[in-house]
């Protein structure tokens, strides 16, 4: 069976070895994937939103199934031109991708189909947000409308930072022109939960809890993730159901009532709240960290799993009991500029699942080649077990321009 994985990061990573996993023995390509994917399996030189190559590449080469990794791969349409050409493909349509590309579409969902989240404003007018904020309280949160990367959400502490923001996103146009969602400050630990989601068929992955600031005890600016984690001790059984009947389902069930059935993975950002579980965000995609957390435990084959979901029939995912928890090993200077080509070593004396984030051969030699580099994915019967085998892994990893998070993890021990 051939397979085809779309995108070139950890995430991809992830998926790619997965699917590698699987009894099927498939023959993977990767476009364009990365240095560590390479190891696994045919990268091609593609870019993920080149999506008439993508195609292209599909039909010459028969692939029975493709694996879409990136919101921006889903926002240029690669599913609407996949399925256009009968091509089997795991994914969302671009119009059921709008959940993640677009902040407003999400929560006029949520409100009309009473789903938990926090309350809001959308403006386009920098004025009229500026006037907004004013009368609120702060902390405030602003979420620019459209893809930033993980990047466009900002909780505003000060007014200063608050109009500061709001000139990025409406007046700069830092993200490209668009409008902020402008949302209430909701306290409480976050947590996501990820769904194979196939129309009304919905089945869930173990919940993971993400750590999105760049330095310990969450200090610093926010990032794509800095490390993951799977077992949340305070995430009960009943909060578990609570967020798959009153969330996942029933924003599964309104995407099929709108007209834009979901397929693929429907990623809940939530968070537990006093008054109780709530909806940050959803993508529309596998997240990134979660995913390098999540799929070692899959013990299902994951192509059969995607190959269900991509058909449109009841997907079916067994999962270990194990815990897992990932730390990302990022370029000096990230999220904001860093330099790149510093030479890693030491990666093969790691005994954990090493993914590959933003790496490339150069000489010979595996450098640093983005601002997430890679990430050490630790299993084990308990966390504290889990954290205990990563940290030892991350020492042996040698780079003179890489930093981490040493406390992921440490919230499930309060």
């Amino acid at each position: 069976m051939k397979v085809l994985v779309i995108g070139s990061g950890g995430r991809e990573h992830a998926i790619v070895e997965a699917l590698s996993r699987s009894p099927k023995a498939p023959k993977i390509y990767a476009a364009p994937g990365n240095a560590g994917i390479a190891q696994l399996a045919e990268c091609v030189a593609i870019k993920d939103t080149e999506v008439e190559k993508l195609v292209e590449f599909a039909k010459t080469n028969n692939i029975e199934l493709t694996v879409v990794g990136p919101e921006a791969s889903l926002a240029a349409g690669v599913v609407d031109a996949f399925r256009a050409e009968g091509l089997k493909i795991f994914g969302p349509t671009k119009a059921a991708a709008e959940i993640e590309a677009s902040k407003d579409f999400a929560k006029r969902l949520m409100v009309k189909y009473d789903v938990p989240t926090a309350a809001y404003a959308t403006f386009s007018d920098f004025e009229e947000a500026l006037a907004y904020v004013r009368k609120g309280t702060l902390p405030t949160v602003l979420k620019y409308d459209g893809l930033a990367a993980g990047k466009g959400v900002v909780i505003a502490t000060t007014m200063e930072e608050a109009e500061a923001t709001l000139r990025d996103m409406l007046l700069d146009t830092k993200f490209g022109a668009g409008r902020v969602v402008i949302e209430e400050f909701l306290t409480g630990e976050e947590f996501s939960l990820m769904c194979f989601v196939a129309g009304n068929k919905v089945c869930p992955m173990p919940v993971a809890q993400d750590h999105k600031r760049a330095y310990d005890n969450d200090e610093g600016p926010n990032t794509g993730g800095m490390g993951a984690y799977t077992q949340l001790p305070f995430i009960t059984e009943e909060d578990h159901a609570y967020a798959m009947e009153k969330i996942m389902q029933r924003v599964a069930d309104a995407m099929v009532k709108e007209g834009t059935p979901f397929t693929g993975v429907l990623y809940g950002g939530l968070m537990k709240t006093p008054q109780g579980i709530k909806v940050i965000e959803f993508n529309a995609r596998f997240g990134d960290p979660e995913t390098e957390v999540v799929l070692p435990r899959l013990k299902s084959d994951a192509v059969d799993v995607f190959t269900a979901v991509a058909c449109n029939e009841e997907p079916r995912a067994e999962w270990s009991d194990e815990a897992t928890l990932g730390i990302v090993l990022a370029s000096k200077g990230y999220p904001g500029s860093y330099d790149k080509g510093f030479v890693i070593r030491g990666t093969e004396r790691v005994e954990s699942k090493l993914y590959h984030m933003g790496t490339a051969m150069k000489d010979g030699e595996l450098v640093t080649a983005g601002g997430r580099v890679m990430f050490v994915v630790a299993s084990a019967p308990t966390l504290r077990e889990a954290q205990a085998k990563a940290r030892e892994d991350i020492a042996k990893i040698e780079c003179e321009n890489l930093f981490h998070r040493t406390d992921i993890g440490n919230k499930a021990f309060k």
